[in-house]
């Protein structure tokens, strides 16, 4: 199974490649390696909303990030920036979601940590289920 840390542009979508057209920049979709949460893909359109370059993913599909360039050397630029916002989004994902998991545990384990019931939690949360 893929998960957030595996998220990662992995290349230019096929079926929309970049072209020279009339107008004066060129489309870019990248793609990404699996399809990206929805929150995911909310948290990474609020981060690049700053940025240098038009930048934005479906937060439906999740799988496409759309930006234009209005030359052809800028895409590298564009792509190392995209780089480093997947991977900032990333783990920015992971840290949230790690920091209400442990608010979680915190908030359901304050009632029952003295006594008969605190020893049964610490006990069944120490056990080991793997083989």
């Amino acid at each position: 199974m893929e998960g957030i840390s595996d998220i990662k542009i992995c290349g230019i979508d096929e079926t929309r490649p970049p072209r020279i057209l009339k107008e004066p920049y060129i489309n870019l979709f990248f793609k990404l390696s699996h399809k990206a949460p929805q929150d995911w893909c909310e948290d990474f359109n609020r981060l690049v909303s700053k940025g240098n370059y038009p930048v934005k993913i479906e937060t439906t599909t999740g799988l496409f990030i759309d930006t234009w360039v209005r030359v052809p050397e800028e895409i590298v630029t564009v792509l190392d920036a995209l780089k480093k916002a997947v991977s900032t989004c990333n783990q920015e994902y992971i840290d949230r979601v790690e920091a209400e998991a442990s608010a979680a545990a915190d908030v359901g384990g304050k009632s029952d940590d003295t006594g008969d019931q605190g020893r049964l939690n610490r006990i069944i949360a120490e056990l080991n289920f793997d083989d």
